[in-house]
């Protein structure tokens, strides 16, 4: 129901709970919705800010691009976890998972090639994506 999914809290299994902070102010808890509305935003804001993304030829990157990228990614890498753990039976229902599976696969496939999340920040879907990618070396 639509009140379940408002009510749901921004989490990546059992043992992950995903507070919002834009990097300049205290994390809060808050619902999915609220978090993933806040993270789109944020990403947005991030990505028209011509100080971090020059959209000038000849200008340099920040000295802070590469964190700010992969505190990005690291962010929305949290809305698959939260995704698989909490709504997988919907995308199954709407048969859609293969789409998914190959989506977090690139993901995951990008973020690896150019270092950009911590191993450990897979953790809540190391398992699957384990497997997504040995499906690849078979």
């Amino acid at each position: 129901t639509l009140e379940a999914v408002v009510s749901t809290q921004s989490t990546g299994g059992p043992k992950y709970e995903y507070h919002w902070s834009d990097g300049t102010t205290k994390p809060i808890k808050c619902s999915a919705p609220k978090y993933i509305d806040e993270l789109m935003t944020w990403v947005q804001d991030q990505l028209e800010d011509d100080n971090l993304f020059p959209d000038k030829v000849g200008v340099a990157f920040p000295k802070n691009f590469m964190t700010m990228c992969k505190n990005i990614l690291k962010k929305l890498f949290r809305v698959y976890a939260h995704i698989y753990h909490l709504h997988f039976q919907i995308i199954i229902e709407l048969d859609e998972e293969r789409h998914l599976n190959t989506s977090l696969k690139h993901f995951v496939y990008f973020c690896n090639e150019f270092s950009l999340i911590e191993r450990k920040q897979y953790a809540p879907l190391s398992d699957l994506i384990e497997k997504l990618l040995n499906k690849d070396n078979e």
